[in-house]
């Protein structure tokens, strides 16, 4: 990842007004200063900054304390016969996360800087933060993790026993930009094979435009595909500013010409109960009645279920769950 000028010491003046010197992890002396202020000394702090400090304090802490508990082994860096730190140092973590030595000690010090979304990524890879631990980092931060959403609180035990008791009715959890947060066996077959499918691939919108098996599997793509941007583009309405609806915006962008004149058409659609077709490979079309049922008060994470419209749809559905329960045995005993 390349180095900006949020996460080195940059340049020139800056708000904190402050003189530092150092050295960033490509070997650049970088010296900041801000003029009539003495050298090492900061200037006053804004009225109503006081959250913010303690904020600060506490990703300093957390940082250090995380850093100190992970030994060079872990990340595959050699011990040495001189390490005084049972754990790594700092110019070991900026290296490995491809930060400037001198931005990543002000920001072990609480000092006031910016920190961006792909820093932020880069330290929880870095420090194997597991999934609470990134979203503590990010909440300490003051940012929303971009990253497609792998936990749900609201997908619960319960829940599961949920999804897996509705089999062989096909039934997953999405949240409203339309990451897949569970599914059971069935759904992970009834598109393509989801379980094959990257984490960060996992959302409805990414596999529609972007898959061939999944695209191929519905029947009437163009349709769903205006729909699907439809609803998103109402859903959005409320998380404008959230970096994870952004990216996952930048990215459809990015990779389908579908995806862009859909959503120049500025069209919006509310949730409703549809039927839909799929083709499946293994055990051809199938016709299902789809319905949302919603897991918290407000509009997020939903419950998708697909119910047969017919006895032919009920009886390759049932196939396709025992051809499910026999790749998942299969997978269980290494086969």
């Amino acid at each position: 990842m390349t180095t900006t000028a949020q996460e080195t010491a940059p340049r020139g003046t800056t708000a904190q007004g402050t003189t530092v010197q150092g050295t960033t992890a490509q070997g650049t002396t970088v010296r900041e200063t801000a003029p009539g202020t003495a050298p090492g000394t900061a200037s006053a702090a804004a009225p109503g900054t006081a959250s913010a400090a303690v904020r600060r304090r506490e990703l300093a802490a957390f940082l250090r304390h995380r850093r100190e508990h992970i030994t060079p082994e872990q990340v595959g860096l050699p011990r040495g016969r001189r390490r005084r730190t049972p754990g790594l140092r700092r110019e070991e973590v900026a290296q490995l996360s491809a930060v400037g030595v001198t931005w990543y000690t002000w920001l072990e010090q609480a000092r006031d800087i910016q920190v961006s979304v792909q820093v932020l990524d880069a330290l929880a890879r870095t420090l194997l933060l597991d999934p609470s631990e990134r979203a503590h980092l990010f909440q300490l931060a003051g940012h929303v993790d971009p990253a497609p959403a792998t936990v749900c609180p609201s997908v619960t035990p319960a829940v599961r026993a949920v999804l897996e008791q509705l089999e062989p009715l096909p039934a997953c959890v999405q949240n409203s930009r339309y990451d897949i947060l569970a599914h059971n066996r069935t759904y992970g077959l009834l598109l393509c094979d989801l379980d094959a499918v990257p984490p960060e691939d996992r959302n409805c919108m990414i596999l529609s435009y972007t898959n061939t098996e999944w695209r191929s599997s519905i029947v009437h793509l163009e349709e769903a595909q205006r729909l699907m941007a439809a609803r998103f583009r109402a859903a959005m309405a409320g998380h404008l500013a959230e970096p994870a609806w952004k990216t996952l915006l930048k990215r459809l962008c990015a990779e389908s010409a579908e995806f862009r004149a859909a959503w120049d058409r500025h069209e919006v659609v509310a949730h409703r109960t549809k039927r839909k077709e799929f083709r499946n490979r293994y055990v051809g079309r199938v016709t299902v009645d789809h319905t949302d049922l919603w897991l918290t008060p407000e509009p997020g994470p939903r419950m998708v279920t697909y119910a047969p419209a017919d006895e032919e749809s009920r009886q390759r559905l049932e196939q396709l769950h025992a051809i499910a329960l026999e790749r998942h045995a299969g997978r269980a005993m290494g086969r």
